[in-house]
């Protein structure tokens, strides 16, 4: 249930909307070659090169070409790209259908996600393939962080959402699936709950 006073609910993408497995893309890359990409990448723990591609600060290409130099020679970029996409998996149409529940009630939609330029062409095509309207079309406000050069748990883009909406901080609630997250919106005001591993947003909003 929604408490009384909110207005807006901001959804995470990856994880709460959209299926991913990380430890998909971790084997798709081990299996390449990579050496510790574990350690490089985890959904707690990103690399610069990680958080240079989901601030929009490289291109697509300049990140897999980056991601080359760790693995052995012969490695094609469309491999690479093809590892990196290992995680995004399937969006359940009853999440789609509860936004549409959601608009109806009288909330407005935001969707705020950490991501890149290459996950979110497929992420969006998984989308498009059961419902014809995108994600930018569904939802009322769309942040990816690729195009607002900011990413989360960082405040700034908590704040940069409220300002943007022109709502304070306690007319949200937020869903994300990563506690640092939670704790970066917690830290200015905004009501949050962790979605944990083993619930979906319908136990939130049953």
């Amino acid at each position: 249930m929604i408490e009384d006073g909110i207005k807006a609910v901001i959804f995470d993408y990856g994880g709460v909307i959209i299926n991913i497995d990380y430890q998909a893309t971790i084997e798709a890359f081990n299996a390449l070659g990579t050496i510790d990409f574990e350690e490089m990448y985890s959904q707690a723990s990103q690399s610069n090169l990680f958080n240079q591609i989901e601030t929009g600060k490289i291109s697509g290409q300049y990140f897999i070409n980056q991601l080359l130099d760790y693995l052995p020679s012969g490695a094609s970029p469309n491999k690479v790209v093809a590892a990196w996409n290992a995680m995004i998996k399937d969006v359940p149409k009853d999440r789609i259908e509860l936004l549409f529940r959601l608009k109806r009630e009288g909330y407005r939609l935001i969707l705020l996600s950490n991501t890149n330029e290459i996950h979110i062409k497929l992420a969006d095509q998984r989308w498009n393939s059961v419902h014809h309207e995108s994600p930018k079309e569904v939802f009322d406000s769309v942040y990816y962080s690729h195009e607002v050069n900011m990413r989360k748990p960082n405040k700034e883009i908590f704040e940069f959402v409220c300002q943007e909406q022109q709502l304070n901080p306690e007319d949200f609630l937020f869903i994300d699936d990563s506690i640092q997250h939670i704790e970066g919106a917690k830290s200015i005001g905004i009501n949050a709950i962790l979605l944990e591993k083993d619930k979906s947003i319908h136990d939130i909003f049953s």
